[in-house]
């Protein structure tokens, strides 16, 4: 084993370098990344050194391995379609996808641990072949792989141990090399949190993130048509309070939430020819789903008409004039007052409104939530501390769009962190029967609870063996 450190990891899918954090907080030394995106690898290159811009499919591919001798395999891969023709299996099954790359770096360096990372639904009922494949491949190489699926997310662990305010659940494939003399275990169990690690309390998004104090945070300004909007469907919102208010007390209960269904102002018709043509389009009946929620929606329509026509009319008026999208609303706050108490996420579905206890997943387009009690958006220094990365964290002077973009498309350090201590920990007895197995083992086990200082601490070395290696201006 080359160097000082305990182990030598290659990064593929590197983005930014999310699991180059923590495998640099573990004191692991890099041997290889690659990222085809090259604004993503200019932010890895200005907080990790190295400039990972490239092309796996050609640095990893059929006679060709430019990948060196590693240790730990890390890849957060895309995850493309597997052909699904004829009845053929092997490698020519997965030719073609960004997997078949993984899998020839497998073959020809069987690192000791490789931890893949994806979105839920690999492992969700329609990519059951995908995933049956995956496990089978790594399988047939050697390594020991659960072949039930691990799911994980920042919100479920505690912020001591690195967790943070973000819903954004992710499947790990973790698998260990099995050692010549020994045998792995086809049920080996999946991977999961120990109990001391999980989050027992509900998050305080302000103060666990934490958010930034000031309202006025560069680039996080909402627009006039963002405000008008929020505005007008708060109006809704506290008409609503105010008539659910009006009958409890007739009834003397307590009062009721707001609907839980979609609301659609965009379907609120009085005529049965025109609900008719709703329901059945084309002479074809919608689905069951949405024939439900045309129906509830249908019902609330003529409950606000019999209490206050006059001001259902004024404010629909107003209401149509913005794009569907924004006619809808998705009411998941409970018992919140207003929507500017709330986060709010502006989808293609509608607006969504939940309480300030935690975040939707950040995702890698145009959707980033608005800070209801702080009148502007997420800020990119707010996305990066939902991911686990340091303040420190340099974007350098891109745009704030590729920012969240590149957050949005990256893995989050806590999880990351866990899910190795959760491995090494179930495979222990195999990492402990070589060399390089038990280096990873006591790297990972020994590490502290929590990513933040160790990843600080990397961090403040790698940037300053940029600052004093490259020139001004370099990446």
């Amino acid at each position: 084993m080359s160097g000082t450190a305990g182990f030598r990891y290659a990064d593929l899918f590197a983005g930014i370098g999310g699991f180059a954090a923590v495998l640099e907080a573990l004191g692991g030394e890099h041997v290889y990344s690659v990222e085809i995106d090259k604004h993503a690898s200019r932010v890895y290159a200005r907080n990790w050194g190295r400039d990972p811009y490239g092309d796996v499919t050609e640095d990893a591919s059929d006679g060709v391995m430019k990948v060196g001798e590693h240790d730990v395999l890390a890849a957060g891969f895309p995850c493309q379609p597997f052909s699904k023709s004829g009845a053929q299996k092997g490698m020519d099954e997965i030719r073609g996808t960004l997997f078949f790359n993984i899998m020839e770096v497998v073959r020809a360096h069987h690192p000791a641990l490789v931890v893949l990372e994806n979105v839920r639904n690999l492992a969700g009922p329609r990519h059951v072949h995908e995933w049956e494949v995956i496990i089978e491949r790594l399988r047939a190489e050697g390594y020991q792989v659960s072949e039930t699926s691990a799911v994980f997310s920042p919100h479920q662990i505690d912020p001591a141990f690195g967790g943070s305010p973000q819903v954004r659940e992710r499947v790990f494939i973790t698998a260990t090399h099995v050692p010549d003399g020994h045998v792995g275990d086809p049920l080996v169990r999946p991977l999961a949190l120990p109990a001391h690690v999980r989050m027992t309390r509900e998050w305080d998004l302000v103060e666990d993130l934490p958010l930034e104090e000031s309202h006025h945070v560069p680039g996080t300004d909402l627009s006039a048509d963002d405000v008008a909007w929020v505005d007008h469907w708060d109006k809704w919102v506290q008409f609503m309070h105010a008539l659910r208010a009006s009958d409890a007390d007739a009834a003397g209960e307590p009062a009721r939430r707001l609907p839980g269904f979609p609301v659609w102002s965009n379907v609120w018709v009085a005529s049965k020819e025109e609900r008719e043509e709703l329901m059945h389009p084309g002479g074809v009946r919608v689905p069951a789903w949405k024939a439900n929620f045309l129906t509830k929606n249908w019902e609330l329509y003529d409950r606000i008409r019999r209490v206050d026509a006059k001001w259902l009319r004024s404010w629909l008026n107003t209401t149509r004039t913005f794009p569907e999208s924004r006619q809808k609303l998705e009411w998941q706050a409970q018992d919140e007052t207003s929507l500017w108490n709330c986060v709010l996420s502006l989808r293609p579905s509608g607006i969504r409104a939940k309480r300030m206890t935690h975040l939707p997943a950040l995702v890698a387009i145009t959707q980033t939530p608005i800070l209801g009690p702080r009148d502007r958006r997420l800020s990119p220094r707010e996305a990066a501390r939902l991911q686990g990365l340091p303040d420190e964290f340099d974007f350098g002077p891109q745009r704030d769009a590729l920012t969240y973009k590149q957050l949005g498309n990256g893995v989050n350090v806590g999880v990351v962190w866990n899910v190795l201590k959760a491995h090494v920990e179930r495979d222990k007895h195999l990492l402990h029967a070589t060399d390089r197995g038990r280096a990873i083992y006591d790297a990972v086990a020994n590490a502290p609870e929590s990513p933040r200082e160790p990843l600080r601490r990397a961090l403040a070395r790698r940037q300053s063996a940029v600052a004093t290696l490259m020139p001004a201006g370099a990446v």
